[in-house]
């Protein structure tokens, strides 16, 4: 069957990685801009001074995003580089890469919205107009070059001040907040955004936990959750009122499981992974209510939610229209000890033996993308996006070109998988490739671990022009796009 005729191919991005302008047009700061750069050795430090006036450097735990003990505010310490500020500049060059993207073919563009450049701390009552104007302009740019956004409402960008003030999602009190910010976002690009996710990779909160963490980190992560599920599920509601072509989506960070041997306690522990990493977020935001396995899940941990009856009522009613979801890697789950084990992407598993791995301990594994959209097509039964997948690399700028052939051999076997998952009866009807431009690193704050189809002269030190130029892989996937993915063959 192949791709549909009118498939969306394009590319993703996220506004904390790349669009800079932390402090022009009236916006307010987010926790990533007092969050430093790392590497893959050396994890991303989150600054701050107590109540006293003491400086601090604390590791950044994925997804614990509260500010560290009462009295305490982030702050810019010296000697650090703060690398989500400046980001690749799409604040400033906007129209540059969008004529970019349109170049290449682009038929979709995944991006999202700074809450805090909407809404500087997240509790005024009227939006900040630069803002909403600046977004505007962007879409109507898009919109010359007939390119539909796909938008992200919250991409790991919470205003600092309600981080500091209220504790973040762990707080019920964010999902009014939230809402008026959703609800601004669907009145005032009404007719320029059709296309919308909520939450990015809303399951990271549980999906990445490390296995030290007490029950009373299991409390707050599974109601950080549940009010993000309710302020998702009202979202979607009051998106479809204003404006009823509106396509709402869940954005489920994907990892593929696999049991490590054939051990059935492997085969029944690769389940409950599925379960708690995975089904627990799709089940609740695509069915509108808590999966029978949630309240095994809970007890683990003794975890007890604040859950109202007008709670369930919300998500419910607020179920969403499409199911997305990234794909970088796939993960050998196992309950024995002393396997060898690999890092990538803040998660841990067991080095599978028939795949190869990237530079950043990613198992490269195209099959695992077939395998999971045919079991999530299978559960859920509604149109399927692949908003982000790619590959992080050390590129070479030689003559002022990037030679990428690598970037090339990566996506070709994940293009293909798609179209076999298609043929096997998936409704697959967008891809957007993650950091088609080159972005900050969200893991490890690096420009050097470089995913995109445009290179961005822009280094880990802070140095660069911020000069853009198509690589050899993006000249690779125009030629993909022309031919609506049956043609793959490298230059």
């Amino acid at each position: 069957m192949g791709f549909k005729k009118d498939f969306f191919w394009g590319g993703a991005t996220a506004a904390n990685q790349y669009e800079g302008g932390w402090n022009e047009g009236g916006r307010g700061p987010a926790l990533t801009d007092y969050t430093t750069g790392g590497s893959v050795k050396e994890s991303r430090k989150v600054t701050w001074v107590d109540k006293d006036g003491n400086p601090h450097v604390t590791d950044q735990i994925p997804f614990n995003d509260t500010i560290p003990e009462e009295g305490a505010h982030y702050e810019t310490l010296d000697g650090y580089l703060y690398p989500n500020r400046e980001a690749t500049d799409f604040y400033h060059h906007y129209k540059e890469d969008i004529a970019l993207f349109a170049e290449m073919g682009f038929k979709m563009f995944r991006m999202s919205i700074s809450w805090s450049r909407i809404y500087p701390t997240g509790v005024e009552e009227e939006p900040n107009q630069a803002g909403i104007e600046f977004y505007r302009n962007v879409f109507k740019e898009l919109r010359k070059y007939n390119i539909e956004p796909l938008v992200t409402i919250w991409h790991f960008d919470t205003p600092l001040y309600l981080e500091e003030t209220l504790g973040d999602w762990k707080n019920r009190d964010l999902i009014p907040l939230f809402v008026k910010f959703a609800r601004t976002c669907f009145t005032e690009f009404k007719g320029l955004v059709k296309y919308w996710l909520t939450f990015n990779e809303i399951n990271n909160t549980v999906n990445f936990l490390p296995d030290q963490m007490d029950d009373l980190y299991y409390q707050e992560a599974y109601q950080h959750l549940h009010n993000q599920f309710v302020a998702s599920a009202k979202a979607v509601k009051i998106g479809h009122e204003i404006d009823p072509e509106n396509q709402i989506g869940c954005m489920i960070c994907g990892i593929t499981y696999y049991p490590h041997t054939d051990d059935p306690k492997d085969i029944l522990f690769n389940r409950y992974k599925w379960e708690k990493g995975i089904f627990y977020c799709g089940d609740v935001q695509c069915f509108g209510e808590y999966p029978v396995y949630a309240q095994k899940l809970w007890d683990e941990h003794h975890v007890r939610l604040d859950i109202t009856e007008e709670d369930l009522k919300d998500l419910k009613e607020g179920t969403v229209d499409m199911y997305t979801f990234s794909y970088y890697m796939s993960q050998s789950v196992t309950t024995h000890k002393g396997e060898e084990e690999t890092k990538g992407n803040m998660s841990t598993g067991v080095r599978n033996s028939h795949l190869v791995y990237s530079d950043w301990g990613w198992a490269l594994d195209p099959t695992g993308l077939q395998y999971s959209l045919e079991k999530l097509y299978d559960r859920y039964r509604i149109p399927i996006m692949v908003v982000e997948n790619g590959l992080g690399a050390f590129d070479e700028v030689e003559d002022g070109k990037v030679h990428d052939d690598y970037r090339i051999d990566y996506y070709i076997p994940h293009i293909k998988a798609m179209g076999d998952a298609i043929d096997n009866g998936v409704d697959l009807i967008a891809y957007t490739t993650w950091g088609c431009v080159d972005v900050v690193s969200a893991g490890t704050g690096e420009m050097r671990k470089r995913y995109g189809f445009i290179y961005v002269d822009k280094h880990d030190d802070g140095t660069g022009d911020m000069h853009r130029f198509i690589k050899d892989s993006g000249y690779w996937y125009k030629k993909v796009i022309e031919s609506n993915g049956t043609d793959l063959s490298k230059p």
